[in-house]
């Protein structure tokens, strides 16, 4: 997998959003996702560094199969992976802490999620880039800990395609 791919235009008609993961950590999760946009037709971009090697056997088994493949995109950093998709488009940081609760947005062709490290969260430095409107959250108990990656990200992106009228499902 290269650093280097082609800039795709966002999806046509409805369908699920684009999905960003900033600096993953955890192998499993980001094949858990990975095998997720493969099934809801979501494209996902990893931002280096990763803390793994995209060849890890943990990853492969969670999800990094030959259909998955062609939904991934390796970036060398956020301000690539942002060039690539198009500053012009809707980005929204997954957050524990964001504004607006993920089920009162109005998700739209061409929004983007971004997700951060599973142990640390979005960077200040790419945090500070979204105004608090575009910084989403996920419900939880008061005192917990937040969701796993993986799960959040589900949550999101299949109530982003549900609002889509799941576009593009058989």
């Amino acid at each position: 997998m290269t650093d280097t791919r082609a800039s795709r235009p966002a999806p046509d008609a409805g369908g699920p959003p684009d999905v960003v993961l900033v600096q993953p950590e955890i192998p499993p999760n980001t094949g858990n996702i990975l095998r997720l946009c493969a099934n809801t037709g979501a494209r996902l971009h990893l931002v280096r560094p990763l803390g793994f090697a995209l060849d890890d056997r943990r990853m492969r088994r969670a999800g990094l199969d030959h259909v998955a493949r062609e939904t991934l995109t390796v970036h060398a950093d956020f301000e690539a992976c942002r060039a690539a998709l198009g500053a012009d488009r809707r980005w929204l940081a997954v957050e524990t802490g964001g504004a607006v609760r993920y089920d009162q947005v109005d998700y739209r062709t061409g929004d983007v999620l971004v997700f951060g490290p599973e142990t640390r969260g979005l960077p200040e430095d790419v945090l500070g880039g979204f105004p608090s409107e575009h910084r989403i959250s996920i419900p939880q108990r008061s005192g917990s800990r937040s969701l796993n990656l993986s799960n959040a990200v589900a949550v999101v992106v299949y109530e982003a395609w549900r609002q889509s009228g799941f576009a593009g499902a058989d």
